[in-house]
């Protein structure tokens, strides 16, 4: 260990300064969770997740031996959005996201999704997806509203934002109709519940991911609540039985030479944490997608 002190690392992700011009990938947070079906607060997640990533500076990843810090990276703040107003706040994140060519998002809830989807297919068409949850988020609607965090990929493949059939769903396990699991299905997306992840292997996990994407361009999603409430107690619609984080972890290592587009972790809500290990396992998330990219 040597330079500054943990506690002292400036407030941005893995305390970068890099001038975004110089960056490979850029960090957003998104402060948006006026869309949320449960428990609010994951407004304060990307500040929360940022403060957490202080533990991951001291060195490289020892599954690899990289550091993202060598990419480099660079932190651009958080996304304008427009106060208590949707639809203005996704037009709002669209227009902002486009002008990155590879993204990481620290949300806000998974609403936030969608516009940065939005972005991405206007540049590349339709993309795969890799969707780490416990919710399918294909319901049509959720209470009457159209756009909220539980109907992000339902919008995402109508709007033919992805490819359903290059689309995999991971920890899934919530009550759900069954006519939504129907539906998700029959457009071609691959469900791999909890329960069979947790019977299967991460290198298992990353192999039929691999097989389902293929080698396109691929966007990664992942909320927090894919973990266990154990694991990651801040979270807005925590469900029992979930991931551990090692396996979560072990699986996003395995990914490796997927062309891995962007990526946005969301959900962490801090008012709803203890001891910040849901915002320190997002943080651990994102820089374990980051070293996928850093040089050895």
């Amino acid at each position: 260990m040597g330079g500054t002190p943990t506690f002292a690392i400036p407030h941005a992700f893995l305390g970068t300064k890099t001038d975004p011009k110089d960056a490979k990938v850029c960090i957003a947070g998104v402060p948006f969770d006026i869309a949320v079906t449960n428990r609010s607060g994951s407004r304060f997640g990307p500040h929360a997740i940022r403060h957490a990533s202080r533990m991951l500076v001291d060195g490289d990843n020892p599954a690899n031996w990289r550091d993202p810090l060598h990419l480099p990276i660079a932190d651009v703040g958080d996304f304008q959005i427009s106060l208590g107003k949707i639809e203005e706040s996704l037009d709002l994140i669209e227009k902002q996201a486009s002008a990155y060519d590879h993204l990481v998002t620290l949300g806000g809830d998974h609403t936030i999704a969608l516009p940065l989807l939005r972005a991405i297919a206007k540049k590349r068409g339709p993309v795969g997806l890799i969707h780490f949850d416990a919710h399918l988020d294909t319901w049509p609607d959720n209470f009457g509203t159209v756009y909220a965090h539980g109907s992000v990929f339902y919008h995402a493949i109508t709007e033919g934002l992805v490819d359903p059939k290059r689309m995999i769903q991971i920890g899934i396990r919530s009550p759900v109709q069954r006519e939504i699991w129907d539906w998700t299905e029959a457009q071609g997306v691959t469900i791999l519940d909890a329960e069979s992840v947790h019977t299967s292997t991460p290198a298992a996990i990353a192999q039929k991911i691999r097989e389902v994407v293929g080698s396109q361009p691929t966007y990664l999603s992942f909320d927090i609540d894919a973990l266990d409430p154990s694991q990651a107690p801040g979270t807005g619609t925590p469900e029992v039985g979930g991931m551990f984080t090692w396996q979560a972890m072990s699986i996003i290592k395995k990914l490796e030479g997927l062309n891995l587009i962007g990526m946005d972790l969301v959900e962490v809500c801090p008012p709803y944490d203890i001891a910040e290990i849901s915002a320190l396992a997002g943080a651990s998330l994102v820089w374990n997608y980051l070293t996928l990219f850093a040089r050895a």
